[in-house]
């Protein structure tokens, strides 16, 4: 017989009868809320208590009023029309006025970027979208997976672009020269990056080496 699902209030995590699970484990991948550290996703906005309180400002009740789930860790995920955002705040959460809290270091640029679409979002609810996974880098991600997938079916980087570009005739006497054989190649290898962690990066703004 299968075990309920029960949360345990102590431990803040789901009790299969013996198994303790951080995630209810009822859910699939994409139905199951993830939550980023703030040095890890740099979109992730962080809020705390304004040291000396202004006139007026965002109040930390009108954050909670519009989340719509919260982690595990405490962070709240709001909706401001299409857009949603990741937030963390420190300090004593029923303080109020807020106050955005900007690490320094080289996700800086993101982090600023990050709080104006929030902000913007706030304000007017009509922020601009995340850029950060454009439709060229989303193409060129479903792209390598599908390269990876092939070679390590052990399908030859000749048969992989033939999948990837069936527009273009590869003969076999010029594939040495090709230029889509580089581009198969390259493909495989930041494929093999992706998996291998550099899924990370993708919670970055691209930028040239």
């Amino acid at each position: 017989m299968a075990s309920k699902l029960t949360p345990t209030k102590s431990l803040l995590c789901w009790n299969t009868g013996g198994c303790l699970f951080a995630i209810d484990p009822a859910l699939n991948a994409l139905a199951t809320p993830i939550s980023w550290t703030p040095i890890a996703d740099p979109s992730k906005i962080i809020l705390s208590q304004f040291p000396a309180a202004p006139a007026d400002g965002l109040s930390s009740s009108a954050v909670h009023a519009v989340a719509i789930s919260t982690a595990l860790d405490g962070t709240l995920r709001l909706r401001f029309g299409e857009h949603s955002f990741d937030v963390q705040i420190i300090g004593d959460g029923r303080a109020s006025p807020l106050a955005a809290v900007v690490l320094l270091n080289e996700d800086t640029h993101d982090r600023l970027h990050a709080l104006d679409r929030f902000w913007r979002s706030v304000s007017s609810n009509g922020g601009p979208p995340d850029g950060r996974i454009t439709p060229q880098r989303r193409l060129r991600l479903r792209m390598m997976l599908q390269a990876l997938d092939g070679r390590d079916e052990g399908a030859t980087y000749r048969s992989i672009a033939e999948a990837l570009f069936p527009r273009h005739t590869l003969h076999a006497g010029s594939w040495a020269v090709n230029s889509i054989r580089e581009t198969t190649i390259r493909l495989v290898r930041d494929g093999v990056k992706l998996v291998r962690g550099g899924y990370r990066d993708l919670l970055r703004y691209s930028r040239r080496s």
